[in-house]
């Protein structure tokens, strides 16, 4: 293996371990349906600021995910 294959592969790891954290923060679908039915107690601006973390960690698993897909197709192409 050549050095650019090790920094690489190095590289790949720590977005794969970012991809499924990144996942794994996001809340399930089913969230606001047991919300609903539960009669939550939220606020007006805490749902905002709940969908706005979730838009944020939507975004981020995408880029994310592009990244770990040209790490894949450079590493293989090595």
């Amino acid at each position: 293996m050549t050095t650019a294959q090790i920094v690489l592969s190095i590289i790949y790891f720590i977005v794969a371990l970012a991809l499924v954290a990144i996942v794994m923060l996001q809340s399930g679908k089913s969230a606001g349906l047991s919300g609903a039915i539960a009669g939550g107690a939220d606020t007006f601006l805490s749902k905002n600021k709940a969908k706005s973390a979730d838009a944020r960690l939507a975004r981020m698993t995408k880029w994310v995910a592009v990244v770990f897909m040209i790490l894949t197709l450079v590493i293989c192409l090595l």
